[in-house]
């Protein structure tokens, strides 16, 4: 074969098969193109969705600290109530107490008084 011959046929294999690798390649930009666009697209959405997670977190620590204050209080209200509720407790055990005494007294008085009527 001569010269021509030979890059004829080079032309004539070759050649397409470069043609068709730049269409593949092409074909292949376009795609890789669109690929990074829609993973930007996730990345933003992802970001978005982070950024709605900590709103929420901190919306509920917010609740959270105001939910134990609020236990705290309570708390506080309770045991102060208990406090009193046992101080009510003794007050009438102590009036009870007295009141038995009182009733010892005026049954001795009236036995007296029956004693002195007697007399």
């Amino acid at each position: 074969m001569d010269k021509e011959g030979v890059v004829t046929a080079i032309k004539n294999f070759i050649l397409p098969e470069l043609k068709e690798i730049k269409d593949n390649q092409a074909k292949m930009s376009i795609r890789l193109d669109a690929v990074e666009k829609r993973l930007s697209d996730i990345n933003g959405h992802l970001v978005d969705q982070s950024r709605r997670i900590d709103e929420t977190n901190k919306r509920i620590d917010e609740v959270r600290t105001e939910l134990t204050g609020r236990i705290d209080a309570t708390n506080n209200r309770i045991d102060q109530l208990t406090f009193q509720v046992g101080k009510i407790a003794q007050e009438m055990e102590r009036i009870k107490r007295e009141e038995s005494v009182t009733s010892d007294i005026l049954t001795r008085l009236r036995a007296l008084e029956q004693k002195t009527a007697n007399l």
